[in-house]
């Protein structure tokens, strides 16, 4: 148990709460956006279960991924040798030792065309190095996807995550997977917003 000096830690408006997330730290939670929209539907859902997060007092931290320049893998192979790091230097060398330190990553995107965003998909490209030196065995992660026809669609993204972080020795522990598609429309579905918040709680 580690007590709450990191620079990740986030405090609420409300004395109680902080004073309960400010004894200890029992997870870090590293959130990725991997929509190109801030305050949209992803950004929203994640946002409501970090709340439920802070309550439990779990420490959290959240990136948008179209705030970094993030180059595609280009198969270079040099992460399986010598220090088992990616050589391509950009936006994933601030980023990796982040998801190395959480305990629990969230990956937030849109649908399209039936996969993850374009940023999110080069962030998982460059994940590559983790298959080497295993620094992501045994973290857990959370899926969280809107779309515009709902949970039903989005099974192709669920499995190619799943394998993928599976292959990685990542533990799955759920999805949180809503109807949504104009920027924002996700607030006027109220059992969605309680729905995030609660998982947050769970975790």
């Amino acid at each position: 148990m580690k007590t709450l000096k990191t620079k990740n830690q986030r405090f609420l408006s409300n004395p109680l709460q902080r004073y309960l997330t400010s004894r200890v730290i029992k997870m870090k939670i590293l959130a990725l956006i991997g929509s190109p929209r801030k305050a949209g539907n992803t950004d929203i859902l994640v946002e409501e279960i970090l709340k439920g997060c802070q309550i439990k007092g779990h420490a959290s931290e959240k990136l948008y991924l179209y705030d970094y320049d993030i180059a595609p893998c280009i198969d270079c192979r040099a992460c399986k040798k010598g220090d088992l790091v990616c050589p391509l230097y950009d936006g994933m060398q601030e980023i990796y030792p982040k998801m190395e330190e959480a305990d629990l990553i969230i990956f937030g995107t849109p649908l399209y065309w039936y996969s993850c965003s374009g940023k999110m998909k080069l962030l998982i490209d460059r994940m590559r190095p983790f298959v080497a030196n295993k620094n992501l065995d045994g973290k857990k992660f959370v899926l969280v996807t809107p779309s515009e026809e709902g949970a039903e669609a989005c099974g192709p993204l669920v499995e190619m995550l799943s394998m993928s972080f599976d292959y990685l020795g990542m533990k799955f522990v759920g999805t949180l997977l809503a109807k949504a598609y104009e920027k924002g429309e996700i607030r006027e579905n109220q059992e969605a917003i309680k729905k995030a918040f609660e998982f947050g709680t769970s975790l």
